[in-house]
């Protein structure tokens, strides 16, 4: 076992659907056979799972999306990935679930939350691993998507809700129209996690700060392009949630030798390293640690203080976080 695989983590920025398994994938496409597009064979799959742009990008995870169609399905997934997390010794995770996808497409909300809350406690039980919850409005869907996610987080309140989200395409899809939404989110006691400067420049990431109140920010790496974003970033303590394999996949940097996460850490920019899709970017969390060690240069003692960061970076229970850290550096000695 190599030293990252052996580190406890916290992984906070991971999609639930982007991280159903090709295996899993595999299955839902072979149930569902003649009205998917999805191919159920995982060589073709792994194929499908090539993309060109963001934008196609979105056009695949939301037809992976659709192949979830019942309850029992979301429950299967979300058992699933909480496995594949404990696997990697993720001790902590706060998945980023998008209810509305699920909800236009039939599953009723009071469905859905039970049964990702019934996964969750069944997880926890079965696995050594704490999983929270993030509820993502998917930005391409607008405002009438903001408030089914608002409403399904605040009326049901289910028990492992942490954050409010955004995510989708952020090309065409403004921060400031969410702002009443984060605002009482916010005021419910939700941390501000939106998505912001992975596909557009730094101006979405300002408008995440200063109309969403963003405590974290999902991606953020095109704050390298603005010296004065990097150095609000540093003072205020806002973080990013740095997924470099996903941001060469969806073509929104070159390649790993150009990812900006030297740039940002050189600038003090707070970080945290995720996987983001990991099974449609083929990649793990275990693995987006040993980039950042090659892009970063780090020894052991520089990976185990990565992981650190992330524990502390997330929204995890006082004596979830004193656990994780205290594993941490019994680990790294």
């Amino acid at each position: 076992m190599t030293f990252v695989e052996g580190l406890p983590k916290a992984e906070l920025h991971v999609h639930h659907v982007g991280s159903a398994s090709i295996e899993a994938v595999s299955t839902l496409a072979a149930r569902h056979e003649g009205s998917t597009s999805v191919p159920s064979d995982p060589a073709e799959l792994a194929r499908y799972f090539e993309f060109t742009d963001f934008g196609h990008f979105i056009e695949v995870y939301l037809s992976v999306v659709d192949l979830l169609r019942t309850p029992e399905d979301i429950w299967t997934l979300t058992h699933e990935v909480a496995r594949d997390l404990a696997a990697q010794n993720v001790r902590y995770a706060e998945l980023t679930m998008t209810p509305y996808t699920s909800i236009v497409r039939g599953i009723a909300a009071e469905a859905y939350c039970e049964a990702i809350e019934d996964a969750r406690r069944t997880a926890e039980s079965d696995f050594d691993l704490t999983l929270r919850w993030c509820f993502d409005i998917p930005g391409e869907s607008g405002v009438p998507s903001a408030d089914v996610t608002l409403d399904t987080a605040l009326r049901l309140k289910p028990d492992g809700l942490v954050s409010f989200g955004l995510g989708g395409p952020e090309v065409g899809v403004p921060r400031p129209q969410f702002a009443p939404h984060f605002e009482q989110a916010r005021a419910a006691g939700l941390h501000s996690v939106p998505h912001a400067g992975e596909s557009t420049g730094p101006e979405s990431i300002w408008d995440s700060v200063r109309h969403l109140g963003a405590e974290r920010i999902g991606h953020g790496i095109a704050a390298a392009q603005d010296p004065e974003l990097m150095a609000h970033l540093a003072s205020e303590g806002i973080v990013l949630e740095v997924c470099p394999t996903s941001n060469v996949r969806t073509r929104s940097v070159p390649s790993l030798a150009e990812h900006p996460l030297p740039t940002l850490v050189a600038a003090g920019v707070p970080v945290t390293i995720n996987s983001d899709d990991p099974p449609m970017f083929d990649t793990t969390l275990n693995a987006e640690y040993e980039v950042a060690r090659e892009l970063l240069g780090l020894d052991d003692a520089g990976v185990a203080d990565l992981a650190r960061a992330s524990v502390r970076a997330s929204f995890a229970p006082v004596d979830v976080k004193s656990a994780i850290l205290a594993e941490i550096d019994a680990y790294a000695g």
